[in-house]
């Protein structure tokens, strides 16, 4: 199981904690990403829940992006699709539960998962959580993911993200754009802040933050459409030459 990753959810004083972990970096291939998008929407309608965090397992990695693995074997444009929709599927998930989302980001975070991010409610950092969208080094562009980033820190930000697509930006970079809430020095003071503010949202009325969370997402409810279409955009790019072989010297580095 450790092998291939996992998704688990752990429930404790209506706390959900939602947690994914692959060998490669937090990389997520097609089942972990239709895991983890089945796991917040469980956690969301589960009334002994009133608070959810996201996390991932290890140290300086808290999500790869896109599994190579599964970009380099996709052979026709059904399959891209299908394969960046789970990217699309984890977002949508995230912006259409009713519970509070907190962000753990203990580590950097690389395509989807600065998307990952960027679809909580509320993220907290390591200073080692820098951030990169790496998708246009290797022929594609982040397409699905953009909507969620652009959201969260501004057009501008955005798409210094997109464009210089090999250089990583700090963690303090991501604090001042608006990704992060919070910088802590190391992974145990950042667990203390996560606890300390999913505890405060555990005993918050949660109407409200259902409410609340509905006004902070308002004007995207043509997301469901949007994010497909942004798959499919991905799903084309990734069949091209120029991206086989930008994925491949990638790999091979």
């Amino acid at each position: 199981m450790a092998q291939e990753g996992y998704v688990k959810t752990e429930i404790n004083e209506s706390i959900a904690t939602i947690e994914f972990y692959h060998p490669a970096s937090n990389s997520l291939p097609g089942h972990l990403l239709a895991a983890l998008a089945e796991s917040i929407t469980e956690a969301g309608k589960n009334d002994d829940t009133k608070v959810i965090i996201l996390k991932s397992a290890g140290d300086r990695a808290f999500c790869a992006g896109a599994s190579f693995d599964e970009l380099i074997a996709i052979d026709d444009e059904a399959t891209g699709k299908a394969f960046f929709s789970g990217f699309a599927n984890v977002i949508n998930a995230a912006r259409k539960c009713p519970k509070l989302i907190i962000g753990r980001v203990q580590g950097k975070a690389v395509g989807g998962g600065v998307g990952m991010a960027s679809a909580a409610d509320y993220c907290l950092a390591t200073k080692f959580a820098a951030v990169k969208l790496s998708e246009l080094a290797v022929g594609i562009g982040p397409f699905v993911v953009g909507p969620a980033v652009e959201r969260k820190i501004g057009t501008s930000s955005m798409s210094q993200l997109a464009i210089n697509a090999t250089e990583w930006r700090s963690a303090e970079w991501a604090a001042q754009k608006g990704l992060y809430a919070e910088i802590f020095d190391d992974a145990e003071a950042l667990d203390e802040g996560v606890s300390a503010l999913a505890n405060k949202l555990a005993n918050s009325n949660p109407e409200a933050m259902r409410m609340l969370k509905e006004i902070f997402w308002q004007g995207t409810d043509h997301w469901d459409e949007l994010l497909m279409e942004r798959a499919a955009m991905s799903g084309t790019l990734v069949l091209s030459d120029f991206t086989r072989n930008a994925i491949n010297a990638f790999k091979s580095r």
